[in-house]
């Protein structure tokens, strides 16, 4: 991946909705909240949507089943309550089900980009 690919000219992020990115290649992708939180990157949501269970790393893997319940509390609609950059390679966003320890790196939000629309 070149690095005009995996990097932002500009973040669009409307806190209720979605986020745009608008890369230096001229791809423009958009995500929706809902799309972005089930993928978050941080460890245990990556063990969440693969089914593995930290404390059983030394048993045989459960298989998993077709249904996936990410932690979080979806009770009320779900909204970033604050953004921030992490250096110059990644976006932190805390959302609204008190879950913020996912580091989206621009490299990830490329990576898992909806495809464009025409």
């Amino acid at each position: 991946m070149s690095v005009a690919e995996i990097t932002p000219t500009n973040l669009d992020l409307k806190k209720d909705e979605r986020l745009i990115v608008s890369w230096q290649d001229g791809r423009v992708s958009t995500y929706s909240l809902s799309f972005l939180r089930t993928m978050c990157p941080c460890a245990l949501c990556k063990m969440v949507r693969t089914g593995e269970n930290p404390h059983e790393m030394m048993q045989q893997p459960k298989k998993k089943t077709s249904l996936t319940i990410l932690p979080g509390n979806f009770s009320a609609p779900l909204s970033v309550l604050s953004a921030e950059l992490v250096g110059n390679y990644a976006i932190r966003l805390e959302w609204s089900d008190q879950h913020g320890s996912g580091i989206y790196s621009f490299k990830y939000l490329r990576d898992i980009a909806p495809p464009e629309r025409k």
